[in-house]
């Protein structure tokens, strides 16, 4: 297995609102980065700052010892890992293969399983905190796989973060499942409780500073809150992606056979909110169900 050092070259697949940000920490401490992604363009600052451009996520593979995928569904995923000019046809033994993805649990171990076959290492390792925490560099960085490749791996995920070991394959997106689940129906409290107060005719800003001093207080009371009362709904994750991540934790909780009903809740709530408003609007914008009615 590889050893990573501030040289090691190291691929960036998904250049999206928080890609940016992490792989743009990589290029700072001083990895040659290669990059892919759909559209060139999200690129350009990364590219401009010396990272260079691969066509296919092949190309990215062939050139880097290390491989990072921060796509967006499941079915992206799955893509840039098994389909046509993917990470595992050309993936060189002892690659380390992180996916950074929230994504499903069982695609999690079949990547483990094929990235094994090959000689390679994979972890599953999806994360939160949002646009800030990554462009602060202090994410949240859920993993699971074998326990000697997340500690080959640390000095990356130091770069991003702060990581936690879980377990097997799968265990780093099951956690992100109880996370999002805490999240989904915190933030329909959170809106509800803001609506509220708007309603009582509360000054809104002035119950939310007081509020989240005590109990109630929260990551999203705290960083989504000002940005609901300011109709600031410009995207730090996007509904679409909280919707899929809220999918994939339905899922997996039937699977076990587990219900989850605050979830289910939360999810209606965000499906009529990407009905009604689209789904590029970011995740604090489910206040709009509540203030506009």
């Amino acid at each position: 297995m590889i050893s990573i050092h501030e040289h090691t070259p190291v691929g960036f697949i998904g250049i999206g609102v928080m890609g940016r940000s992490m792989a743009g920490h990589l290029l700072s401490a001083g990895h040659p980065v290669t990059l892919y992604s759909r559209t060139r363009g999200k690129a350009e600052e990364l590219l401009a700052r010396g990272a260079r451009w691969a066509a296919t996520p092949a190309e990215v593979a062939i050139s880097s010892a290390a491989v990072i995928t921060m796509v967006g569904f499941p079915t992206d995923v799955e893509e840039v890992y098994f389909g046509a000019h993917g990470i595992l046809d050309a993936a060189k033994p002892g690659s380390l293969l992180l996916d950074m993805t929230t994504s499903s649990p069982s695609l999690a171990v079949r990547i483990f399983e094929a990235a094994a076959a090959r000689g390679c290492s994979a972890l599953d390792a999806p994360v939160s905190g949002g646009d800030v925490g990554a462009r602060e560099a202090r994410l949240s960085i859920m993993v699971g796989g074998e326990r000697e490749a997340f500690d080959a791996a640390a000095p990356l995920f130091a770069r991003m973060g702060q990581a936690s070991y879980l377990g097997p394959a799968g265990s780093g997106q099951h956690t992100k499942m109880s996370n999002q689940i805490a999240i989904a129906s915190g933030m329909v409290g959170v809106c509800e409780a803001l609506a509220y107060a708007k309603r009582a005719g509360l000054d809104p800003a002035a119950a939310l500073a007081s509020i989240e001093r005590g109990a109630a207080g929260s990551w999203s009371l705290s960083k989504l809150g000002p940005r609901m009362l300011s109709g600031d709904f410009a995207p730090g994750f996007y509904v679409k992606h909280f919707i899929k991540d809220m999918r994939i934790a339905l899922d997996s909780a039937r699977a076990m056979g587990f219900d989850t009903p605050g979830l289910r809740l939360a999810e209606s709530l965000y499906e009529r909110l990407a009905q009604e408003w689209g789904g590029e609007l970011g995740t604090q914008a489910l206040y709009k169900l509540f203030a506009d009615e």
